[in-house]
């Protein structure tokens, strides 16, 4: 099968000098770093490559250099495959973070799964990523945790008595946000008066947006990755549709402001990072990041960030022999005893419930910060 990714090889200061020895420990990074998804793949490298400098500079891990192996998957379904089968069996990596998409973790989990390798989500929200099986792991929270107190907060906010929904329906991302704002409205008994759709590519929305309009709802909940919603809202402003919109994760990208500007002000965003957290150990991290790259860091860059802190604290409790398959599976058996206050917060992960009875992955245990849009920035919700 040939390859047409490209390889990148980031590592520490001191590594990249010249001093990579056999004994550094060599990480995928599976990402979208071009393409659509890319708005997400570049800032969880970014989050990724920071924090592999601060380790290393700080001595590494037990004396050991993290080398990361970055890869393309271009939010492509078939190259996350490949990437996987090159990172795995041809680079030997111990274990892999990515890829940025729900779509692309459901195609690829399953070869890392078999080949017993640690698939590390720090992306990907949708239910059932950890089905695939015991390898699969995610620090991001699942959208089932994020979206009933992202609704309740904005119905106590705007007294919503009825809402519209919008969302993607050939998206495992999307498609599984809205099933989850579905049992969540009817929780709720927050009322539809209409549900429209749209696949991948749509930059016209105004036939869906005429039809939510004529049925007047109080806000429109849009389970949408961030390019989409921002077109979504700047028509529906377009149109005289006044209603706020209320999103979960996919919302959280500069992306949402470049493309909308002020038209998403009153937007409420579930996100499991909150960039004003005056925690020291998240301030400092917004300081290098902007250092480092000149820019305000995100929600993917801080889960990234912290889940190469996690795979560190586990790594820091296994030995490695220098047998390949018995250290990957240490590395498996040693993250679910790790807890750490993150950048995102509090950390631990809990068991996967699967459906079928199998054993799953590891999800993450943790609670959401709420957004509102002002002023074309995303600003803490004040919950008071």
């Amino acid at each position: 099968m040939q390859l047409m990714s490209k390889t990148l090889v980031v590592c520490g200061a001191l590594a990249c000098a010249g001093l990579v020895h056999a004994a550094d420990i060599k990480i995928g990074v599976a990402e979208a770093l071009t393409g659509g998804a890319a708005q997400y793949g570049v800032t969880i490298r970014n989050g990724f490559q920071l924090a592999a400098d601060e380790i290393n500079a700080k001595g590494g891990i037990n004396g050991n250099k993290i080398q990361l192996v970055i890869e393309d998957e271009q939010g492509k379904k078939e190259e996350g495959i490949n990437v996987f089968k090159k990172l795995i069996f041809q680079d030997k990596v111990l274990m892999i973070f990515g890829p940025t998409l729900s779509n692309s973790m459901f195609a690829a989990g399953p070869v890392a799964n078999a080949a017993k390798v640690v698939v590390f989500g720090t992306s990907n929200t949708a239910n059932g990523i950890t089905d695939i099986g015991p390898y699969v792991f995610r620090n991001s929270v699942m959208e089932s945790d994020v979206l009933p107190v992202t609704v309740a907060a904005a119905t106590k906010q705007y007294k919503l008595q009825k809402v519209a929904v919008i969302y993607g329906n050939d998206d495992a991302f999307t498609k599984s946000g809205y099933d989850v704002f579905k049992k969540v409205l009817e929780e709720q008994k927050l009322p539809v008066t209409t549900t429209e759709t749209y696949v991948k590519g749509d930059v016209d929305f105004k036939a869906q947006l005429t039809k939510i309009k004529a049925s007047a709802p109080d806000a429109v909940i849009c389970s949408c990755l961030a390019e989409e919603a921002a077109n979504i809202i700047l028509q529906a402003r377009g149109l005289g549709i006044k209603a706020p919109f209320i999103g979960g994760n996919g919302f959280n990208s500069p992306k949402l402001f470049e493309i909308s500007k002020l038209a998403g002000d009153g937007t409420f965003v579930g996100s499991p990072w909150a960039n004003t957290n005056p925690a020291p150990v998240n301030k400092a991290f917004v300081a290098e990041y902007q250092k480092k790259y000149n820019a305000e860091p995100n929600q993917f860059a801080a889960q990234a960030y912290d889940a190469l802190y996690i795979a560190a604290a586990a790594l820091k409790d296994v030995k490695l022999s220098g047998d390949l398959n018995a250290d990957r599976e240490a590395l498996k058996n040693a993250l679910p005893k790790v807890a750490i206050n993150g950048v995102t917060g509090p950390f631990k992960f809990r068991p996967a419930k699967t459906k079928d009875g199998k054993p799953g992955g590891w999800d993450a245990d943790q609670k959401p910060f709420i957004y509102v849009v002002q002023g074309g920035k995303f600003a803490l919700h004040d919950a008071k």
